[in-house]
């Protein structure tokens, strides 16, 4: 058993997987629940979500678990729920996400996904809002992400593991989620370190390289997901254009503002996709 009062992730020496199963020893003896089939990270615009696809039995502080601690950012709600699904399997909804730039270390950025993971999670959904840098996506629009570029520098895994990533983002679920909504897009996400939003030349640079939408999570933890052996959706909800291509400043507000109001759709079609698995 590990103490809260120093993260143990931030010790050298501790075994990051092992915390995670310690950290998932702990949810099942809070909640009662020995296994959850599936885990959802829900970012801006997606938190509803959680109130619409099945019943939550139990809400637990994230702070309170191994590894876990406080959300920096506001519109996270801090805690791990456990809900139980139509048909009676389990998902556990992550509303604690620590990122990159909080200057915690990757460990901390994934401890959740190697969480999940252990308390027998197989499918991954991670969500987020993200700039588009299509001018056809306009605040409010759900993407599915197809692929992935890496720009904080750094990784999730360590040592001499080559984790393969050509197939990160499951071409399985993205099929799933279009038999729900086919109207559905997908793009490449590109994730920054933040927290600072990208200058229009870095837009510029993601364009150039295959970038669709720019943001500053997801990426790192869909790493750490696939090294678990789950299965990845991912999606972002575009929250404005990005530098550059919108010509006005951008603000946390407007992030906040744009995830508000297409929070009703998406969430409901976020359930809908959870149901069909």
């Amino acid at each position: 058993m590990f103490t809260n009062e120093i993260n143990p992730l931030d010790l050298p020496e501790t075994d990051p997987f092992e915390a995670a199963r310690s950290a998932a020893a702990e949810i099942a003896g809070i909640t009662g629940v020995p296994r959850h089939d599936i885990a959802l990270t829900l970012g801006s615009g997606w938190a509803r979500a959680a109130d619409l696809i099945g019943e939550t039995t139990h809400t637990v502080a994230a702070a309170d678990i191994t590894g876990f601690s406080a959300p920096a950012l506001a519109g996270h709600a801090g805690t791990l729920r456990s809900i139980l699904l139509p048909g009676g399997k389990r998902a556990l909804v992550i509303g604690a996400r620590t990122h990159y730039y909080e200057g915690h270390g990757v460990r901390r950025v994934v401890h959740s996904v190697r969480t999940a993971a252990a308390t027998g999670a197989t499918t991954m959904i991670l969500t987020n809002g993200a700039g588009g840098i299509r001018e056809s996506w306009t605040p409010g629009t759900p993407v599915l992400i197809s692929d992935h570029i890496n720009l904080t520098g750094d990784s999730p895994v360590e040592g001499a593991n080559f984790v393969d990533l050509t197939d990160l983002y499951s071409t399985r679920l993205r099929d799933l989620a279009r038999s729900i909504d086919p109207t559905l897009d997908e793009g490449v996400y590109c994730q920054f370190r933040g927290p600072h939003y990208e200058t229009p030349a870095e837009v510029q640079m993601a364009k150039v390289i295959g970038g669709q939408m720019v943001g500053m999570s997801t990426a790192l933890e869909a790493i750490a997901a696939r090294q678990a052996g789950m299965e990845v959706l991912g999606f972002s909800l575009i929250t404005n254009l990005a530098a550059g291509i919108q010509k006005t400043p951008l603000s946390h507000s407007e992030v906040i503002e744009a995830g508000a109001l297409a929070e009703p759709v998406i969430s409901a079609l976020l359930a809908r996709i959870v149901a069909a698995l």
